[in-house]
């Protein structure tokens, strides 16, 4: 039987299992998870009103198993707004189902609704399951851009 996936926009109920997704991402990527500080402002953070971003989840047979973390930007060259990919993470119960498949259709088809003229993300160097998934949906690498970032203090 084919598992059944859908992707929507979260709401307050789902905040536990995003903390746990983002906890789980951060094992992934071998970084220290957030605290329960941190945790309940990147709950509140996305149910503010209004929202400081914009949060999607991803479900299979029911189950909260992926998230994703957008927010708009705005490309001064193409003079239209852009979607950012802050995060997409599927947990291992999830991976090779579809829902990354699922979770990027859908956040595609989003910006398009919404009048843009790009959807973006980065990704580590590392994490070529990913970079072969972007591919395949027809993503193209921006090699000649490099991330540049100012840490600030908490």
């Amino acid at each position: 039987m084919k598992p059944s996936i859908s992707v929507r926009r979260a709401v307050p109920a789902d905040g536990p299992a995003y903390v746990a997704l983002v906890r789980a991402l951060a094992d992934f990527e071998e970084l220290p998870a957030p605290d329960d500080a941190a945790a309940a402002r990147l709950v509140a953070d996305a149910f503010a009103n209004p929202p400081r971003y914009e949060l999607w989840v991803g479900e299979l047979d029911g189950e909260i198993v992926a998230y994703a973390v957008t927010f708009p930007t705005y490309s001064t060259f193409r003079a239209r707004p852009t979607l950012f990919l802050e995060d997409l993470f599927v947990h291992p119960r999830g991976r090779r189902a579809g829902v990354a498949t699922a979770v990027l259709a859908r956040l595609r088809d989003e910006a398009a609704q919404r009048g843009c003229g790009r959807f973006e993300w980065f990704v580590l160097d590392w994490n070529v399951d990913a970079q072969a998934l972007y591919a395949r949906i027809g993503a193209v690498e921006q090699p000649a851009w490099r991330l540049w970032r100012v840490d600030l203090p908490d």
